[in-house]
């Protein structure tokens, strides 16, 4: 695993209200965690664990080509994710961030099976069924 970039081996890895916590080896106490606070961890892509079939990691989606799946038509790229919603509720809703083709400002579309009709991260493109106005929604 990576920490700021920099290489460390996990330890372990528990849950606190709802959060991972991470302790690696030779990060022993609440100080020496302390300098690493707000930075990523991140796995290398051969890390990974495999997810079951409909199931994808958000930052394998940016770089992705949004189409129309009724008329090819391409509407943007995935640039981002944003996630919204309450520890309390135990509920997020992923939006994803859309660089408009057009040239206009970039747009938000749910992270929703009703939206979202066909993913294939190897072929980069997501094929979407946006409902009416959703694209000028944002602008």
């Amino acid at each position: 695993m990576y920490l700021g970039g920099v290489p460390h081996e996990l330890e372990q890895v528990w849950y606190h209200k709802g959060q991972p916590v991470f302790k690696f080896r030779g990060v022993d106490t609440i100080s020496d965690a302390e300098r690493f606070v707000g930075l990523d961890v991140c796995i290398p892509a051969a890390d990974r664990l495999t997810l079951p079939e409909g199931e994808y990691f958000y930052s394998d989606l940016i770089g992705c080509r949004m189409l129309d799946s009724s008329t090819d038509e391409p509407l943007g790229e995935v640039v981002g994710w944003q996630e919204f919603g309450t520890e309390s509720a135990k509920q997020t809703q992923i939006l994803l961030e859309v660089n408009n083709l057009a040239g206009g400002e970039s747009f938000l579309v749910p992270f929703a099976s009703s939206i979202l009709k066909k993913i294939d991260v190897a072929a980069r493109e997501i094929r979407v069924e946006l409902p009416p106005g959703l694209a000028d929604l944002n602008r």
